[in-house]
């Protein structure tokens, strides 16, 4: 799905550029590939520079409630410094690659209700434009995919997905946003827990998984969330018992009971994210339980065992063409509060 648009910028008669990704959805750190497609407009315009900009639609919590925006969250110079003739056509191959933290979009082709985007903007003498957007799919790096299986054999439900602008203390995280999956317990877990938030943070050298559980209250004890963190290698994935190695990571988060604060590191909880300014107020990784969240028309439904994990008969709040929709809406609302 492409959004082709005339550089605003300069009017009718002006250049226009649609950016056409390759097929197939692309992994955190992996290589995203494509053309950048230019029509010369009525006249010879010069071309300053191409980039392109990944963004997002990400949440932040405040003490006003909840709002949503467009956050960019990389950017790349894929061309520039050349004429582009009256009425000339012209494609311009790029590849560029993302981060490493970058959220994933789909499980085995069903989509978890993310929304990514890349905008391209064109600049021409001294006036911007961001006059394409396309959506960008990302599909689980193998730990993180391996991960994902594991709970989903476990009996673990994919309840909804979305990202939070903010930062989880004691991480290495990078990004301005992090991912959140919520996830539905399973039967073994389900009197002691009500929901699990799962977040990953990759790296080139591996990948952290934090944990976080909203747990359920005693007769005499109130419910309270617990945090932990672990982490895994790229390598070896193949040969490691991720259904043992996830089912102790669930039971270590069950039975902590540190409270937030404590030094974060391995196994350890993870202490409060700093603030973040996003419009009002500001948002870290808090522990309070969210229930601003998207979910999907399968919310709470425990999902089977399977190749295709937590994603099997469950769409996290939106199917592919309704992504696309929500990304362009929210590209047109951009645009709006820039002009």
């Amino acid at each position: 799905m492409v959004f082709k648009r005339l550089l605003g910028a300069l009017g009718v008669g002006g250049p226009t550029v649609d950016t056409v990704l390759d097929p197939g959805p692309v992994r955190p750190g992996g290589t995203l590939t494509g053309q950048v497609h230019l029509v010369g407009g009525k006249a010879d315009f010069d071309i300053e520079h191409i980039t392109l900009e990944l963004v997002a639609q990400v949440e932040a919590e405040h003490e006003g409630g909840e709002s949503e925006g467009v956050v960019a969250f990389d950017r790349f110079t894929v061309g520039g410094g050349f004429r582009l003739a009256e009425g000339e056509r012209r494609s311009l191959p790029f590849s560029v690659t993302l981060p490493w933290e970058t959220p994933v979009t789909e499980l085995h082709g069903q989509s978890l209700g993310v929304v990514l985007g890349v905008r391209t903007e064109l600049s021409v003498a001294g006036a911007k434009d961001k006059g394409d957007l396309d959506q960008l799919t990302v599909a689980p790096l193998p730990a993180q995919e391996a991960v994902l299986e594991a709970l989903g054999g476990l009996g673990f439900g994919f309840r909804s997905a979305d990202l939070e602008y903010g930062r989880i203390g004691g991480t290495g995280q990078r990004l301005p946003f992090y991912q959140e999956i919520e996830l539905v317990p399973s039967p073994a877990y389900a009197q002691q827990v009500n929901e699990v938030e799962l977040t990953f943070l990759a790296d080139p050298g591996g990948m952290e998984v934090v944990l976080e559980a909203d747990k359920r209250g005693g007769f005499l004890s109130p419910g309270r969330d617990a945090l932990t963190r672990f982490t895994v290698s790229h390598e070896g994935v193949g040969q490691q018992d991720w259904p043992a190695l996830v089912d102790g990571w669930m039971r270590q988060l069950v039975e902590h009971r540190a409270s937030y604060g404590s030094p974060a590191g391995y196994g350890a909880p993870l202490g409060h994210g700093s603030p973040a300014a996003f419009g009002p107020g500001g948002h870290g990784h808090d522990g309070h339980h969210h229930d601003g969240h998207r979910s999907g028309p399968g919310m709470g439904t425990a999902v089977a065992a399977g190749a295709a994990g937590l994603a099997v008969g469950v769409v996290g709040g939106m199917v592919a063409g309704e992504v696309v929709d929500e990304v362009g809406d929210f590209f047109e609302g951009d645009e709006d509060e820039e002009g």
